[in-house]
């Protein structure tokens, strides 16, 4: 089994990990960011709040709507992703030491072309998985509305009718492909592409920020002259979260615009709530509702990606040294029976 399809399986499985401990913080999130309606802003419920609303409201279920294509998207991003960023990675570390022979560099991968791999990985991913999440923002913004007529007068059987007809049947994945598919056709499914694609630079950042924390973690570790020079799990839970936190905050505003773009829209209503694309969402977004727009849940997304991040980059870590500890151990004994032989 090659390096690279190590690291993407235990990418698969990390993501997937952390998806499901924060993915009601996610759905929550989702929804903060396309909020649109400034009645509903006055009244600033807090994160907390806002789940028990959706609750109390729609039941437990909607703050796992989309789950199913969430996990899945999760594990082909995260794969694809780890698995192109080995690759690309191993090729970087070649022509580093490639570099080093000829009298340049210290013969490790810079900053810079950490930056890079990342980048092509994420640019990688994005165009393969773009469909799934457009399908998973659709099903977390789906919101569950019952409407009931006043209760100051007898109900007459049309309106009984009426009032049964509001209430809306399970939102699936299926039908979120066919609300997509209606609005736009097939390119529908690629709605928000450009700003995702600029969004590389999140874990861009990010897996810079993390690598070049890790490289001095370690530097200090060979310094220290420690017996143990492993990076415990702990550490790795904290680097990643650190450098999560920092790609997220350089980047949020990205974030609110592709979800705008993503999530259902309705031609006929209120026009400045229907975007043309990437730079229509910018100026109406900046026009009607102020910078303030691109930092809808900002503190939610924080605390979701940044405890995603960490379990993430934690679990796949763990993930690969017990796979190269089992593939090891395979070929060593492998080695000693053939000796016996």
């Amino acid at each position: 089994m090659s390096d690279a399809l190590i690291n993407g399986l235990a990418g698969a499985g990390g993501g997937i990990i952390a998806q499901l401990i924060t993915y009601p913080l996610q759905t929550v999130n989702t929804r903060q960011q396309t909020e649109r309606d400034l009645k509903k802003e006055k009244r600033k419920l807090g994160t907390v709040d806002q789940m028990c609303q959706v609750v109390k409201e729609e039941g437990w279920g909607r703050l796992y709507g989309g789950l199913t294509p969430s996990l899945a998207g999760t594990a082909a991003s995260q794969g694809v992703y780890y698995y192109f960023y080995q690759i690309f990675r191993n090729k970087a570390e070649v022509a580093a030491l490639e570099q080093m022979k000829l009298g340049i560099g210290d013969g490790s991968v810079g900053m810079l072309s950490s930056l890079v791999v990342a980048a092509l990985s994420g640019c990688v991913n994005v165009l393969l998985t773009n469909p799934i999440w457009v399908i998973v923002t659709r099903m977390q913004t789906h919101t569950k509305i019952s409407k009931s007529l006043p209760e100051t007068r007898p109900i007459t059987p049309d309106e009984a009718v009426l009032t049964a007809a509001t209430e809306p049947p399970p939102f699936g994945t299926t039908h979120a492909i066919q609300e997509v598919y209606g609005e736009a056709g097939v390119w529908g499914f690629w709605r928000g592409v450009f700003p995702t694609l600029i969004m590389v630079s999140n874990p861009s950042i990010q897996f810079m920020l993390y690598e070049t924390m890790l490289k001095k973690l370690r530097k200090r570790r060979d310094l220290s002259k420690q017996r143990n020079k492993g990076v415990t799990a702990l550490e790795t839970f904290l680097l990643g979260a650190l450098a999560k936190l920092g790609a997220t905050v350089v980047t949020y505003p990205l974030l609110v615009v592709k979800a705008r773009l993503q999530a259902k829209h309705i031609a006929t209503g209120d026009k400045r709530h229907h975007y043309k694309g990437t730079l229509d969402a910018i100026l109406k977004m900046i026009r009607y509702e102020g910078f303030y727009g691109f930092y809808k849940g900002m503190s939610t997304k924080i605390v979701q990606s940044v405890l995603a991040a960490a379990v993430l980059f934690m679990v796949k870590e763990e993930l690969v040294k017990g796979a190269r500890f089992l593939l090891t151990s395979k070929t060593t004994k492998k080695l000693k029976s053939k000796v016996s032989l």
